[in-house]
């Protein structure tokens, strides 16, 4: 709201209306763009994991003052993700018990209660955003912010090719006692770093990461980012605006593949080919026809560029197969065991996918007690709340993506695409908390513009809708 609370737009093409949106420190969703827009420094500070916990509280206080007027808005299928919080819950009461397979004590309270807060606030995001009209947070403003944030990612990403040993101790590091600071979890969400060095190829190499904790979130986040960097600082852009975006699509392309992230791989030629039937749909053959071109020319300059050999070399190294499928596998039998409630939070596995032995040693450094639920959002869910838990999360989701397939607006492709990537990804990476919150935006933004009476006029630009 403005400073004498009347509602606020922007038209798509930046031009001010009367009662238009205008950006300042307080405009109307401070909190989400402070959280979003804000990422790199919460990231050094070492609390980008609690930011979506700490803004949270400004959101949920917002949402009481609203519910005392006009009321609170749910969600169409907000049931079944009500259900789900339950399940999260109600599955703590299980953590002191050992399902079979895995190594007694191994599931810990304090892991368990910081994933159902991350569903919680993330809850919080859902409402907040999808209970502003289009006039108080336009949909363009918040795809700007998201493509804000996939620029930090790119620069991040370009900082671990070139720059890969960077890295700081953050205030919050230094805060915390020596003994939980050393944990190797821990120190990964408090120490910002460019990159982890890994050995995939048969040699150690660089894989970006920053401003995120791990590199398989980075090409996570990347990949649903990317979608929001093209529609508003290329597609709905003019200008240096414009040529920013082009260029850090372009120049994306090398962190993503020295990340060795093959679902990422995968997932951006899902993308592109969702975007292809999107335009197709929208009667654009003569864009469809240029992005084909385009998208053929790029992967031929790829393949006979250095880059080439980077993706043959890691199509000859799974690295990762074997003890995905064992954890995997694992993950289904402690579903199996415990159906209805899952088993409340993580466990590690007795022995591995290449020994019987405890423990990772010179000898067999693949040996060890692989924690069950870390590949992967499905396979976090089916430990944590059971089949029945997991059918909650998915159809919520599932739900939102079938109500509002018919939105063929391009934030409103955008965001169905962003929903239904979580589809994809959740075999190989665990969503919580950036991607999901992604994925909850996404969600907010079909809800709001499918239901919100007071939208904003729509704005063209270039003859698309916004």
């Amino acid at each position: 709201m403005a400073a004498g609370g009347a509602p606020l737009a922007r038209a798509a093409d930046g031009a001010r209306t009367p009662g238009a949106w205008t950006p300042g420190l307080w405009t109307t969703g401070w909190p989400f763009i402070w959280l979003i827009a804000g990422y790199p420094l919460w990231w050094a500070l070492g609390i980008g994991q609690f930011a979506f916990w700490i803004f949270a509280v400004p959101m949920a206080a917002e949402l009481v003052r609203r519910h005392r007027g006009p009321g609170l808005r749910l969600p169409p299928g907000f049931g079944l993700w009500g259900l789900f919080l339950l399940w999260a819950i109600a599955g703590l009461a299980l953590i002191g018990l050992t399902p079979p397979g895995t190594l007694a004590d191994s599931g810990g309270l304090l892991g368990a209660l910081a994933r159902v807060l991350h569903y919680l606030a993330l809850t919080v995001l859902l409402l907040y955003i999808g209970n502003l009209s289009r006039r108080e947070l336009p949909d363009l403003v918040v795809a700007r912010v998201l493509g804000w944030l996939c620029l930090v990612t790119v620069a991040g990403g370009l900082l671990g090719m070139f720059a890969p040993h960077f890295g700081f101790t953050s205030p919050l590091e230094m805060a915390l006692p020596a003994s939980i600071a050393s944990d190797s979890y821990v120190r990964a969400l408090v120490h910002p770093e460019a990159a982890q060095i890994m050995d995939v190829l048969g040699y150690e190499s660089a894989r970006p990461k920053a401003p995120w904790e791990f590199t398989n979130t980075w090409g996570y986040m990347l990949s649903l980012l990317l979608t929001w960097l093209i529609i508003g600082w290329v597609w709905y852009a003019a200008g240096p605006r414009r040529w920013i975006g082009a260029a850090a699509v372009a120049v994306a392309v090398a962190p993503v593949v020295t990340s060795l992230n093959r679902a990422v791989w995968a997932g951006l030629v899902l993308s592109v080919v969702f975007a292809l039937v999107q335009l197709a749909r929208r009667g654009r053959p003569t864009v469809v026809a240029t992005s084909v071109l385009l998208v053929a020319a790029v992967t031929a300059m790829i393949m006979v560029s250095p880059l080439g050999s980077t993706l043959r070399e890691r199509a000859n190294n799974p690295h990762s197969n074997t003890g995905r499928a064992t954890t995997s596998a694992a993950a289904r039998e402690a579903a199996n065991a415990s159906p209805i409630l899952g088993w409340g939070t993580t466990r590690d596995m007795i022995g591995s996918s290449q020994s019987i032995a405890i423990g990772a040693s010179p000898e067999c450094p693949a040996c060890g007690n692989h924690t069950i639920g870390n590949n992967g959002q499905f396979w976090l869910l089916l430990i944590t709340t059971g089949w029945v838990g997991t059918a909650l999360f998915l159809g919520f989701f599932a739900r939102a993506a079938w109500r509002y397939r018919g939105d063929h607006s391009l934030i409103g492709s955008g965001a169905l695409l962003t929903i239904l990537l979580l589809f994809w990804y959740m075999f190989f990476y665990v969503a919580l908390a950036a991607p999901l919150a992604i994925s909850m935006i996404a969600v907010a933004l079909l809800w709001r513009r499918a239901t919100d009476a007071g939208a904003a006029p729509a704005a063209t630009v270039g003859g698309e809708t916004a």
